[in-house]
């Protein structure tokens, strides 16, 4: 049906058919892409666009060059999208977003001065067990 090996297309569908979600129950249709990918995106329908019929639940997805490959990767959307719906936690995309911002959160100057200070004292002590030869005269 998609143009990758069985094993992920068979292990596709069993993660979809785990939350319910089955092909008869998936509107699809097709629209012309946009973006890179050249002639081919711009004269033929690659973006796949699919509608879970009980959910209400939307996917478009133009990744790839090839329609059999977008219709692959909208499926996994659509499953992670209904998945975070079922469940109600945080994708693994949220996940990674949420961890860039606590990366790049700025520490309070006192948090600074903390580290600072605990490095300042972790240099003293690997001075102090430095062996310093000293030649005599």
């Amino acid at each position: 049906m998609f143009p990758v090996s069985p094993e992920k297309e068979n292990a596709l569908k069993a993660r979809l058919d785990s939350l319910g979600i089955y092909e008869k129950d998936i509107r699809e249709s097709f629209i012309r892409s946009g973006g890179r990918g050249g002639q081919n995106v711009n004269k033929v329908a690659t973006c796949v666009y699919l509608k879970h019929i009980p959910t209400g639940l939307e996917v478009k997805c133009q990744k790839a060059r090839t329609q059999g490959l977008n219709r692959y990767y909208a499926r996994v959307l659509l499953f992670e999208k209904a998945e975070q719906l079922a469940k109600g936690r945080e994708s693994e995309e949220q996940q990674r977003a949420a961890k860039i911002r606590r990366q790049k959160r700025r520490r309070s100057k006192r948090a600074r001065d903390k580290i600072l200070a605990d490095k300042r004292t972790q240099a003293e002590k690997k001075a102090g067990r430095s062996f310093q030869y000293k030649p005599e005269d």
